[in-house]
C-alpha cells in the first residue's frame, strides 16, 4: 500500500520477466487541470476521501480512485503567467499592481487575447485562496510508481464536497 511520504519504489519482477515498481511512499505526483489542459508536478498534501473504505482516508493510503489534496501553487503561478490576472485573493483584498516586470506590447495583446474566453468557477477560486485543490487519483501507485490524477472541477468536485460533508 502507497502511504504518503519521501518517495521510496521498489522495482517488482512479474510474469513474463516485466517489472513493475511499487510504489511504497510517494509526496507528488503529475495532475492535469481539465479545462485549462496544463499539467503540473505538484505535492500530494493529504487522503480526503475514498469511495471503498474509511480505513484507507486515515491511513493516508494512496490508491487509484482516492480524492487527494495537493499544493495549488504551481497551478496559481501558470494562471497568473497565462492570463495576467492574480487569482485566490480574499475578499477586501485588491491585487497589487506590479510595476516592476514590463511587458512588451506583443505579450499584453496576447494576454488581452485570452481574456476574451477566460472563466473561473467559484469553487476552484475558493480552493485557490486556501492554497489547496482537491484532486482524484488516476494512476495505480501500487503498480506503475506514480501518482498522477485530475483537479476536480465542477459537478465532480460538487460530488465529493457533498459526500464530504456527509462524512
Amino acid at each position: 500500500m502507497t502511504k504518503i511520504g519521501e518517495k521510496r519504489i521498489h522495482p517488482v519482477r512479474c510474469r513474463g520477466g516485466n517489472m513493475k515498481w511499487r510504489a511504497l511512499r510517494l509526496d507528488s505526483g503529475n495532475f492535469s487541470w481539465g479545462t485549462e489542459v496544463v499539467t503540473r508536478k505538484v505535492r500530494v498534501l493529504d487522503v480526503t476521501y475514498n469511495a471503498s473504505n474509511n480505513e484507507l482516508v486515515r491511513t493516508k493510503t494512496l490508491v487509484k480512485g482516492a480524492i487527494v489534496v495537493v499544493d495549488a501553487s504551481p497551478f496559481r503561478q501558470w494562471y497568473e503567467a497565462h492570463y495576467g490576472v492574480k487569482i485566490g485573493l480574499k475578499k477586501g483584498m485588491k491585487a497589487e499592481a506590479e510595476e516592476g516586470e514590463k511587458k512588451s506590447d506583443r505579450v499584453q495583446r496576447k494576454i488581452k487575447a485570452r481574456q476574451n474566453g477566460r472563466t473561473l468557477e467559484g469553487s476552484l477560486d475558493h480552493q485557490f485562496s486556501s492554497g489547496r485543490l482537491l484532486a482524484k487519483i488516476t494512476s495505480r501507485p501500487g503498480q506503475s510508481g506514480r501518482c498522477d490524477g485530475v483537479i476536480l472541477e465542477g459537478p465532480e468536485l460538487a460530488f465529493y464536497q457533498k459526500q464530504m460533508q456527509k462524512k
